[in-house]
């Protein structure tokens, strides 16, 4: 076998060698990085929910080595309990869904400008002119960034996953390593001001947030700022750029749902199962465990494969085939357990009004050609432009 996360031909098409994994080698040892890639839906969906069994106390560190933007404290997505509970319900009283619910207006009303911008083309660009700059601006605006502040915030998020997709030529690794000091001072300097003179937004928030009497440190602040920027921001990018491509690559289901907008909550989720932005995350064995009858040795670093889970024909039938009528339910595109993404219902309700807007605004979407430009990254999977020719 030849899988390998990194390798160019998995990242244009995993699916494939997915398939392969779960049928042959369902614990796949990656020689080179030293970890266990799991493949099936059963496998994946027991180290989620085990998370005393499997830590995520070593995943920045195996991902970022000594670019960390924040190695200083722990992160909500990188540690385990107690310090991760505790973080998860400060957390959860700043980031409640009626905070996210309250905010659909205000993101429809971005989304509207965005295509604005665009009123009257008949060429856009679904990536750079929608699926990148809305979760941005979101993001932006809820740690209380300003708008002249937003190329600096995009650029960091965009060198963030770069540092957690190695190897790195000298002057890469100089380049993210600056951008990370920049964002942390960038931060630092905003979480002091928000001590004196607190603002609307959710920085903040956290400061103010307690449980217990149990206080977030700026360090944890910093923290859950990068998680933000990157969970909250490349992720939705991408799963609007993998959903916009799924419909368009299959015409019955795009003619689908522009004649019934009511799926489009559908589509997301199908998207989510069968094209997720986040293909796959670390954990570390905690003692000896066996899966798929492989022992998994204690201390052993596993990458279980959400986007492979996914497709596992034991638990959606026809796994392949794209269908916005499909019960997604249980897919794990955003995890499960303790470490189910803070910011799920924030990237539906993003997509949802998105696609909303879109078709309410064009009846005819086609794609200008056939090349694709993917993000290069393991983590995650989605485009870096969806060139459209549009029409109303």
């Amino acid at each position: 076998m030849n899988y390998h996360p990194a390798a160019p031909e998995v990242k244009a098409n995993p699916y494939p060698y997915y398939a392969d994994l779960r049928a042959q080698a369902p614990v796949y040892h990656l020689e080179d990085l030293g970890w266990l890639a799991i493949s099936r839906y059963a496998d994946v969906d027991f180290i989620l929910k085990n998370p005393k069994l499997f830590s995520s106390a070593t995943m920045f560190a195996s991902f970022f080595g000594d670019m960390d933007p924040v190695p200083d404290a722990p992160s909500l997505i990188a540690s385990d309990p107690p310090v991760h509970t505790r973080l998860r319900k400060l957390v959860n009283k700043a980031f409640t869904p009626k905070l996210i619910r309250a905010m659909e207006p205000h993101i429809r009303t971005i989304t509207q400008d965005l295509f604005a911008q665009v009123a009257g083309q008949t060429d856009i660009d679904f990536v750079r002119d929608l699926a990148l700059p809305l979760p941005v601006i979101v993001i932006a605006e809820m740690l209380g960034v300003p708008p002249q502040d937003r190329a600096d915030f995009r650029r960091w998020s965009d060198d963030l996953i770069a540092a957690a997709n190695p190897p790195h030529a000298p002057e890469e690794k100089q380049r993210i390593q600056t951008s990370m000091a920049e964002f942390r001072a960038y931060f630092e300097a905003a979480i002091a001001a928000r001590r004196t003179a607190p603002g609307d937004d959710l920085i903040t928030a956290l400061i103010k947030a307690e449980e217990e009497a149990q206080m977030l440190t700026g360090g944890e602040i910093l923290s859950l700022a990068v998680l933000l920027m990157f969970a909250g921001n490349e992720t939705t990018t991408n799963l609007l750029g993998n959903t916009m491509l799924a419909l368009l690559s299959h015409p019955d289901q795009l003619a689908a749902v522009q004649t019934d907008h009511s799926l489009i909550p559908n589509v997301v989720e199908e998207t989510l199962r069968y094209d997720a932005p986040v293909v796959d995350l670390l954990r570390q064995a905690t003692e000896d465990v066996e899966l798929s009858g492989t022992t998994i040795s204690a201390g052993a670093m596993v990458l279980p494969l959400f986007a492979s889970a996914n497709h596992d024909e034991t638990r959606f039938p026809d796994p392949e085939r794209f269908d916005i009528t499909r019960n997604a339910g249980g897919h794990l595109a955003f995890g499960y357990g303790i470490h189910f993404c803070l910011g799920a219902p924030l990237a539906r309700l993003e997509s949802i009004v998105a696609l909303q807007e879109l078709f309410a605004r064009y009846a005819s979407i086609q794609r200008a050609d056939d090349r694709l430009d993917r993000v290069n990254a393991m983590l995650l999977r989605g485009l870096k432009s969806l060139p459209l020719v549009v029409g109303s």
